[in-house]
């Protein structure tokens, strides 16, 4: 089993969940936050962003269910050419045991 976060931006996020849906892959946790990423925040005149509104989407996945998943994302979430800054990052990390709350019962 795999954990997908991505981190996107907020207007992308809509699009990428319902086509992960649609491709057959529901179950998503999303949770509002703020950063910066190696560009440093936005600088605007003297003023200086670096809380800038992102989404983070959270998946547990069969691992060969990964290639899928993170192209749907790209796909989706990239706002322009190859190169723009702020559309987000993905990260894949191992997981090693899931367990249903309500059963007790291990696995997805």
């Amino acid at each position: 089993m795999l954990m997908i976060k991505a981190i996107v931006r907020p207007e992308k996020t809509n699009e990428i969940m319902k086509e992960l849906n649609d491709a057959g892959f529901p179950a998503v946790t999303k949770l509002d936050v703020v950063g910066r990423g190696k560009q440093r925040g936005v600088k605007v005149g003297d003023v200086v962003y670096d809380e800038i509104p992102k989404e983070l989407l959270v998946m547990v996945i069969r691992d060969e269910d990964k290639d899928d998943i993170i192209s749907t994302i790209i796909k989706h979430g990239k706002t322009g050419e190859a190169g723009t800054f702020g559309d987000g990052k993905i990260f894949v990390t191992p997981v090693e045991e899931v367990y249903t709350i309500s059963t007790g019962q291990p696995g997805l």
